[in-house]
């Protein structure tokens, strides 16, 4: 008997219109099938379950961009962008090779966006002591 949990969502910035897609394709260069419950192909737009904090800052609106470091920055919430950002990931990897570097990175911007995500629903922030980055 499998059990599965329906509580769970993806939640990222800008997710919908970059990182989703690019690990779709991906999974498709490489030869690997698409997960179920990453193929949104056919689904009605409340049958995602993916929480993006770039379509939640949008209000309707598609003139605009604005990244994670904007929109943290707006919020009074503290910039993950203290070291690199995402158009030096190449770079890091393939040049320097520093993985963890890359790693650290990424949590960063989860701890962002997670507390965007608790901005919008008015609720209190995760405050830096109760976070644990894993190496």
């Amino acid at each position: 008997m499998e059990i599965q949990n329906n509580k769970w969502c993806f939640a990222g910035h800008n997710i919908k219109e970059f990182d989703i897609p690019f690990l779709c394709r991906r999974l498709l260069i490489n030869g690997l099938p698409i997960p179920e419950y990453m193929d949104f192909q056919n689904m009605k737009p409340w049958e995602t379950n993916i929480i993006d904090t770039f379509q939640y800052w949008r209000f309707g609106d598609y003139k605009n961009y604005t990244s994670l470091k904007l929109l943290a920055a707006a919020l009074g919430i503290a910039s993950p962008k203290d070291d690199i950002d995402g158009s030096q990931v190449g770079e890091v990897y393939w040049k320097e090779n520093d993985v963890q570097r890359i790693v650290t990175y990424c949590q960063k911007d989860i701890v962002t966006t997670a507390n965007i995500v608790l901005k919008f629903k008015n609720m209190p922030l995760v405050k830096d002591e109760n976070v644990v980055f894993v190496k």
